[in-house]
């Protein structure tokens, strides 16, 4: 299975390996311009034990960050490989992108895969499991996945006919997805090192595309080569207004790094918990919110009419179960996006701002299409106006376990632009919560 890389000028994708090559040729008849660098290198085939040679291309990939592609090829035996890995760091949690199929123009969004994801289609229960780093758009995943199940296909038919028809069957169904006969339907990319992504364009609502973060297991942290958050996430005898430190490791150098705790009484709320990271060897930080005690039995929907400069400097705890619309900038953040945060809400906008900005835009935009660029130039403008208080904008903060809280300035009296409803879990936001086989109120279980 090559390793597929977009053609900007043919509008399709070609093997990695032609891309590298392509490259290579191209930076050595532009001496002295600058340009990517193809790195050589001497390695083992695995075939012949021969020695062939790797190349290595440092480059970026629009809407998503640092990747290096290696492209191996042994002059003895002919054997050929490709694969990409990513350069970037390992996220400080896994994510799942799930996204739905509505329409052919939907068969073109682009997807990175690395080597520790995997890809789920929902409603046919396949899966692709974790393998070689790959860039493709959903079409091509879906073409490679009809491939690999037609390995060895005509030895079945005689050998296993009825093994034969299940998986000509299954085939079949994939290709109804190509053809358009089975929409909408769904593809989601679970990836423990935050490392993948798929595509997504201005306008998506929230059911489209959505991105989940999550906390990686013990077997995951182990297989990624980190410590377990586990063992040092003990929160018992806190006190308010003390620090409590912990070592743990830096995921983005792995070396170790001290992550500071502390708790917080928010006033008119509850407490919560703010953890922060700095690693002395590489710089990085991070910073993070997780509100404690039971969960109560309705959710809280806050909404906000921001209409001048002092709305901006509200304090707001978004915890990671809580959505965010802006209905005016056409705005839907599911849950799980940008973790749990304690900010303002100019704060908050500007982590929107910037989160959305590293994603979209990078040193090789210019392969994005110019109407699509004009787009996300308008969406971002707003966005930017909004975190100036430049236009007036409605924010609602819709979280099923009420674990957020958006300040009230005319506390403890009733603030007019805001509204504060509780409601009724939906039976799926239950079952997301992992509540519904769970005991809530003692008092009404017996």
């Amino acid at each position: 299975m090559g390793i597929e890389y977009k053609d900007e000028e043919n509008g399709v994708f070609k093997e990695i390996r032609s891309h590298v090559t392509d490259i290579e040729v191209d930076t050595s008849e532009k001496s002295g311009e600058k340009g990517p660098t193809v790195e050589e290198i001497e390695s083992l085939c695995m075939e012949c034990e021969e020695q062939g040679k790797t190349k290595l291309l440092l480059t970026i990939i629009p809407f998503f960050r640092e990747i290096i592609i290696m492209s191996f090829e042994c002059p003895y035996c002919g054997f050929k490989n490709s694969e990409i890995q990513s350069a970037g760091t390992i996220e400080e949690k896994g994510s799942i992108y799930t996204f739905v199929v509505e329409s052919k123009e939907d068969l073109n969004r682009n997807i990175i895969k690395s080597e520790t994801s995997s890809i789920l289609l929902v409603e046919l229960e396949l899966e692709i499991p974790p393998g070689r780093g790959k860039i493709s758009n959903i079409e091509g995943f879906l073409k490679n996945a009809c491939e690999d199940l037609s390995l060895n296909q005509p030895i079945r038919k005689y050998q296993e006919p009825e093994l034969y028809e299940k998986i000509e069957e299954f085939i079949g169904r994939i290709y109804d997805l190509l053809e358009g006969m089975r929409f909408p339907f769904k593809i989601q990319l679970n990836d423990p090192a935050g490392n993948s992504w798929i595509e997504m364009e201005p306008g998506d609502p929230q059911y489209k595309w959505q991105k989940v973060e999550y906390e990686r297991t013990y077997e995951q942290n182990a297989k990624l080569g980190l410590y377990n958050s586990e063992e040092v996430e003990n929160e018992e005898n806190f006190q308010k207004n003390e620090v409590h430190k912990f070592s743990t490791s830096c995921p983005n150098c792995i070396k170790p790094c001290d992550t500071n705790m502390k708790l917080v009484d928010i006033p008119y709320f509850k407490e919560v918990i703010i953890m922060s990271t700095v690693c002395d060897e590489c710089g990085y930080k991070s910073n993070e919110v997780k509100t404690g005690g039971e969960i109560p039995e309705k959710g809280k929907k806050i909404t906000l009419k921001v209409e001048n400069i002092d709305d901006l400097s509200r304090d707001v705890l978004k915890s990671e179960t809580c959505a965010i619309t802006i209905p005016e900038l056409s705005l839907d953040l599911h849950p799980g996006t940008l973790g749990g945060r304690f900010t303002t809400l100019e704060g908050l906008l500007a982590q929107v701002y910037d989160e959305l900005y590293k994603k979209i835009y990078s040193k090789t935009n210019d392969s994005m299409e110019p109407e699509k660029r004009e787009r996300w130039d308008i969406f971002l403008q707003r966005l930017q106006d909004a975190r100036n208080a430049k236009i007036k904008f409605t924010i609602i903060l819709d979280d099923p376990t009420a674990g957020s809280y958006l300040q009230n300035l005319y506390a403890p009296d009733p603030d007019p632009n805001m509204t504060i409803e509780e409601y009724e879990r939906t039976y799926e936001q239950n079952e997301d919560l992992g509540l519904n086989d769970m005991v809530l109120n003692p008092e009404t279980s017996n």
